[in-house]
């Protein structure tokens, strides 16, 4: 079914599935990313109305916090996205099932603003398969998101590289060991990305900086190659332990998890944790109280957009 008319839009309703996403991953600060099997999705259809407004129900996650009009993030995003590309802004009609927790470290917002790009290429017609296409998103989602490690994570799946040169975002897909199996512990208390980013200082010790270098280094030849050393590639001196005040019991799971030999980590900006046991599973003598332990495999494939009638 088109969507023409006085929107000009070539498709007038999609699907986009998104994936959650892990960043850091030690030491690898708004560099590393990698995409997790942990799914928001969002139908979005034009519909006859106020141009720019819209309706968004809302399931599963944030059910009872987020907007349900034009203030929904992903209708914002839609909406800049399609002005970028040259479309009017249309009304819409948005169902959001969601469930990668919020404000917990796993990209809730990066897969929203990623699943509002996401949405409206394939209501213009655009297919995110293509590389020159999948860059352009990338750098609407990177500049909305203010970095590229969660947004190319969950734009492309696997494990990603990204960085920002010249006022550009870019990031490159590499594949993860088939040994890799993250397992996220979640805790109820939700975290501030802009809180926690205030802890951190403007300086850091040189040596610190070398050992941050040195295991993002060691953190993709682990990730892609050897996870055997993925316990010493996820040790950070650069940010966890500035944000220690914010989630205490997260550094104190993240500390217990490496002594019993677990490679750990924060995930994202908290105060989810991060492990890469061996075999995907805890050890029966690590219980970690008020944490919710998931296994989620790698996502490979990043977000879908599917047109619908």
């Amino acid at each position: 079914m088109t969507g023409r008319g006085v929107t000009g839009l070539p498709v007038s309703a999609v699907r986009v599935t998104v994936p959650a996403s892990t960043a850091n991953l030690g030491s690898g600060f708004d560099t590393l990313g990698m995409a997790l099997s942990l799914y928001d999705t969002v139908s979005v259809r034009v519909v006859d109305g106020v141009a720019g407004s819209a309706s968004v129900a809302v399931e599963g996650q944030g059910a009872d916090a987020l907007p349900t009009d034009g203030r929904h993030l992903v209708v914002r995003v839609i909406h800049k996205a399609l002005a970028e590309l040259g479309f009017p802004a249309p009304a819409l009609r948005l169902h959001c099932q969601n469930a990668i927790p919020q404000s917990r470290g796993l990209g809730s917002s990066a897969a929203a603003i990623v699943a509002g790009v996401a949405a409206a290429f394939g209501l213009a017609g655009f297919d995110l398969r293509d590389k020159e296409i999948a860059e352009r998103a990338l750098q609407l989602a990177a500049v909305r998101e203010g970095h590229a490690d969660n947004a190319a994570a969950s734009l492309f799946g696997g494990f990603v590289v990204a960085w920002q040169e010249s006022g550009r975002f870019h990031a490159v897909r590499m594949q993860p060991h088939p040994d890799v199996s993250p397992i996220v512990l979640v805790p109820q208390a939700e975290s501030s990305t802009h809180t926690t980013r205030g802890l951190l200082p403007e300086r850091v010790p040189h040596a610190d900086a070398a050992f941050a270098a040195s295991r993002a280094a060691l953190a993709v030849h682990a990730i892609t190659s050897d996870p055997t050393l993925l316990l010493a590639a996820t040790d950070d001196r650069l940010h966890q332990d500035y944000r220690e005040s914010a989630w205490p019991e997260t550094i104190a799971l993240v500390r217990q998890l490496r002594a019993a030999g677990i490679a750990a980590a924060v995930s994202g900006a908290g105060p989810t944790v991060l492990a890469f046991p061996p075999g995907g599973a805890l050890p029966a003598e690590i219980a970690p109280n008020g944490f919710d332990a998931l296994l989620l495999p790698v996502d490979q494939d990043g977000v879908r957009v599917e047109p619908q009638d």
